[in-house]
């Protein structure tokens, strides 16, 4: 038998608006005014409770943190393609796609004051916990996507990881278990360039992440995940496909322009020339530049946006820290067994006697 070509693949980039501030019109997603307003609104209400949060931990109010600072883009737009029946999927830095799909902030930070009230699905929400052993969201995501096309519904399951998540075993899994069985899942790639502080250039001989999804036989494409407008394109398309029973991975070329979480430090594997190259490409920015240009965002409409995102979050942190201050942090050691272990109630007893309370198993 002759040597020759059995297969052959390409990967499609899009972008829609570009960092020079050019546009494409042809792709520009037939959204309305409000919309547009909306996704700039939801950027920004991420960015600002990220801001928050991170003053918030450095103070001793919160855990363990994981910003979204410049990958608000990336999630805002694909979840904004979303379908009211549609369920997320998300990992542990999954803030600005949570909020639009109405997950109210002070819950956001109930899971960040280490309360597992914060990991509650709201009523009549489709959205998982956050999950954060890396890449292992995917597969339940996989799950979640062929449970509902066994049942002959049409929502589709929407799940996020960052490049790091690729290096994974499970997530190979999940492209594969999806294109066999046809699940209705879209897999989001948040190709921020690092895992935690390994660039992607120690991570992948491949030229894109997207062309990962070729070996399970789905569809890879990359977006410029800091383009609201492409990732909402990209999105659209790819979640209307995969309710047909076609799965696809999106990577989203994007920049964490934050730390990993709020016990890392950015500046020990990461030049400033580079940070500053990609701060002249936040996605905010871009789009606020679009906004101007087209006439539906002025100083009076930027300060009302504001304004409402500060009240906002004023009231959620008062309400988180309500919440916090109903909770006993005992009942992490009543709650674990039907019957409470030896070495559980010694454990409860000397947490008892540093606080200096009565020990109530």
């Amino acid at each position: 038998m002759p040597r020759e070509d059995v297969a052959e693949f390409t990967i499609e980039s899009v972008q829609v608006l570009a960092e020079d501030e050019t546009v494409d019109e042809e792709l520009v997603p037939d959204l309305s005014d409000d919309q547009l307003l909306e996704l700039y609104e939801s950027m920004k209400r991420s960015r600002r409770l990220d801001e928050r949060a991170i003053a918030l931990q450095r103070r001793g109010e919160l855990g363990t943190y994981a910003p979204a600072i410049g990958q608000e883009a990336a999630q805002v737009g694909t979840a904004f393609a979303m379908a009211d029946g549609d369920w997320i999927v998300p990992s542990f830095r999954e803030q600005p796609a949570l909020l639009v799909r109405g997950t109210p902030p002070e819950q956001i930070l109930q899971y960040a004051l280490g309360m597992e009230e914060g990991a509650e699905i709201p009523d009549g929400e489709g959205a998982l916990p956050p999950a954060i052993p890396v890449g292992s969201q995917p597969l339940h995501a996989v799950g979640v996507g062929w449970g509902e096309a066994l049942q002959d519904r049409d929502n589709v399951a929407v799940t996020y990881f960052g490049d790091g998540a690729t290096s994974e075993g499970d997530v190979y899994e999940a492209f594969n278990f999806a294109g066999v069985y046809d699940a209705q899942t879209v897999f989001v790639c948040q190709n921020n360039r690092y895992a935690i502080s390994t660039g992607i250039e120690k991570q992948t001989k491949a030229e894109t992440f997207a062309q990962k999804a070729i070996a399970a036989g789905i569809d890879g494409i990359r977006v410029d995940g800091n383009d609201v407008l492409g990732v909402y394109r990209v999105a659209q398309e790819a979640i209307e496909q995969a309710r047909d029973g076609e799965p696809v991975l999106i990577e989203a070329l994007t920049y964490r322009r934050s730390m990993h979480t709020t016990s890392d430090d950015p500046t020990a594997y990461r030049e400033p020339e580079e940070e500053s190259e990609w701060e002249a490409r936040d996605p905010i920015l871009r789009f606020q530049v679009f906004l101007e240009d087209r006439g539906l965002l002025d100083d009076e409409t930027e300060d009302e946006i504001d304004e409402r995102i500060e009240s906002e979050l004023a009231d959620a942190i008062d309400r988180a820290r309500t919440a916090r201050e109903e909770v006993d942090p005992a009942d992490m050691f009543r709650y674990v067994y039907d019957e409470m272990p030896p070495y559980l109630e010694a454990q409860l007893e000397a947490f008892e006697a540093e606080r200096g309370g009565e020990t109530d198993g």
